[in-house]
């Protein structure tokens, strides 16, 4: 690249995704496609969003695969699925990374509140820090996009996403964090 190329880095929106993209009401885990429910806002929203230019990604703990309560295999069906649905409304996930580790197993680098999954997509996708937001139902969520120099809205568990997805794109005032858990004021 020479001097008077300008490099532009890309706007990211980074999903938590039980709790956030998908309702986890009466499970603990989700690891069965048929488990998977959305919330209210996600595909509406997540439009919104790919049309406004930003990139889409999910990161997700998935401790239930140390615990051998589900495998990988599982995971990627889980994901699979999400990613055929999502398409339906002509939308794309840019990248799902997920950590399978549990801290009462084996700690591990990657699992949330770590920024590690947000840092790798970040060097990958030449993702601006500044330009860019985590959606997260969970304080290891907000923790993870504090350490990665990310703004962050906490949502409250399975709630509505079309609020977050407003502040991001404008439609309310401005704020670095938010936090539209109710259950937290």
């Amino acid at each position: 690249m020479t001097n008077t190329e300008s490099f532009s880095l890309n706007k990211a929106v980074f999903l938590d995704r039980d709790g956030t993209l998908n309702s986890d009401e009466g499970h603990y885990y989700i690891y069965k496609p048929e488990d998977v429910v959305f919330n209210p806002g996600v595909m509406e929203g997540l439009k919104r969003l790919k049309e406004a230019g930003y990139l889409l990604f999910i990161v997700t703990n998935q401790g239930g695969i140390a615990k051998d309560i589900y495998t990988h295999e599982d995971v990627r069906k889980v994901h699979d699925y999400m990613c055929s649905e999502f398409a339906r409304y002509g939308i794309s996930i840019d990248k799902i990374y997920y950590c399978p580790h549990h801290e009462s197993i084996k700690s591990c680098v990657c699992r949330k509140p770590s920024p590690y999954m947000i840092n790798l997509a970040i060097e990958e996708f030449q993702v601006d820090r500044k330009e860019s937001w985590l959606i997260g139902d969970g304080s290891r969520d907000i923790k993870a996009a504090e350490a990665a120099g990310i703004k962050s809205i906490k949502i409250h568990k399975n709630q509505d996403l079309t609020p977050a997805i407003d502040r991001i794109l404008g439609v309310c005032s401005p704020l670095k964090n938010m936090n539209l858990d109710e259950s937290e004021f």
